[in-house]
């Protein structure tokens, strides 16, 4: 028995190595970034220490000014002062060029009192917010980034309260990408069931000529997917073309069907479709047609043999479907940046932007958090409900 436990985990290893490496580890690096951040706690310690005499009211006093200059000059030696002043910028906008050039126009000056220095150099240097800043981005475990991602704040008095109104961007973006889910998963749903039931009472040749048709997205890249409605849905495109040959528009009120969310809403339903169609036809597959003859018999209607002996036997492959459908509508980003336009954005359009070009990893890895939780949630929902041991997916 040691010996055959052995070799199982020895064919299972491989497999475990790699979901570990690439799906466990990052996912752990991630969230470890969302609160903890040393960047400027290591390169400014000195300042930081002297912050805590501060009582926050006024300007502080010489010797903060003096290990501040000390240790700005020493990060631009290093050249880690552009990782420091980023950090401090995403606390307080407008301070990453003060701190940039701050040590170069102090080797200028002659030693003396750095505080006048400073003050000279930027009027900023007196604002007791900027030491504000410097304060709470030296903080190495902090929940800045999952406040942030909820459109809150904490103010200089420790206070929790609402962002500005023009920065509260992420609330409705989680909003929209919920909504998005649930629309994709119920239009999914509308399209795949009589799809589905098609497939499960056809003839065996028939079957597979349908099922094949289902299974064709998968052998067609995402890519060219998502790019094909664009083709199709453009103001020139095919569809337009159409109504207007139809008569149902005019060509010159041709419809904005694409850079928006409706195009972001047809392209996910077309890609996700498949991923509704399956589970559900796993499931009907198994469910004797002389059911719904048997309920006939008795002098139900269609729709009553439907409601009472159909539909309930399926309810296991709609929420496995229905699952599926929406956890992967949750992390789509290549489609709505694609067709969806401005109005299409998704909160994993804004995740892949502080990954890939603000480079501000700990907000990423908020959201993404945030996200984490929310599908983690859904899951023991469903698993409470109708169970994951009832779950087919073909």
């Amino acid at each position: 028995m040691s010996r055959a436990r052995l070799r199982a985990a020895g064919l299972v290893a491989p497999l475990a190595v790699f979901v570990g490496v690439t799906f466990a580890v990052p996912v752990v690096l991630m969230l470890v970034r969302s609160v903890y951040d040393p960047t400027v706690a290591d390169v400014m310690p000195e300042t930081l220490a002297r912050l805590e005499e501060w009582d926050g009211r006024g300007a502080p006093g010489e010797p903060v000014y003096a290990a501040a200059a000390a240790e700005l000059m020493r990060a631009a030696d290093e050249r880690t002062l552009g990782q420091v002043a980023s950090r401090i910028n995403r606390v307080q906008s407008g301070l990453r060029s003060v701190l940039v050039r701050t040590p170069r126009l102090l080797r200028e000056t002659p030693a003396g009192a750095r505080r006048e220095a400073l003050l000279d150099i930027d009027p900023d240097w007196g604002d007791p917010a900027t030491w504000h800043a410097i304060r709470t981005a030296g903080d190495a475990l902090t929940a800045r980034h999952y406040l942030h991602a909820v459109d809150l704040d904490r103010a200089t008095d420790g206070t929790i309260g609402r962002r500005p109104e023009e920065e509260r961007v992420y609330l409705r973006l989680f909003a929209r990408t919920f909504g998005v889910g649930l629309t994709v998963t119920a239009l999914c749903l509308l399209l795949g069931y009589p799809i589905a039931y098609l497939i499960a009472h056809a003839s065996p040749g028939n079957a597979r000529w349908l099922l094949a048709l289902v299974l064709v997205p998968f052998w067609t890249s995402l890519l060219v997917r998502t790019t094909s409605w664009i083709v199709l849905l453009q103001t020139q495109g095919v569809v337009n073309d159409l109504l207007v040959a139809l008569g149902l528009v005019a060509d010159g009120g041709r419809l904005a069907l694409v850079h928006n969310m409706t195009g972001t809403l047809v392209a996910m339903t077309h890609i996700l479709l498949p991923f509704m169609v399956l589970p559900l036809y796993s499931v009907m597959r198994g469910i004797p047609s002389r059911q719904m003859a048997a309920a006939a018999s008795l002098g139900a209607t269609f729709a009553q043999a439907f409601r009472r002996v159909y539909w309930p036997q399926t309810v296991s492959g709609v929420g496995a479907g229905s699952l599926l459908v929406f956890i992967l509508a949750l992390g789509y980003y290549i489609t709505p940046a694609l067709v969806g336009g401005q109005s299409g954005q998704l909160i994993s359009n804004f995740i892949a932007y502080h990954m890939q070009t603000s480079l501000n990893w700990g907000l990423a890895g908020a959201l993404g958090g945030i996200l984490l939780a929310a599908v983690a949630a859904l899951y023991l929902v469903y698993d409470r409900a109708v169970g994951i041991e009832n779950m087919r997916l073909g």
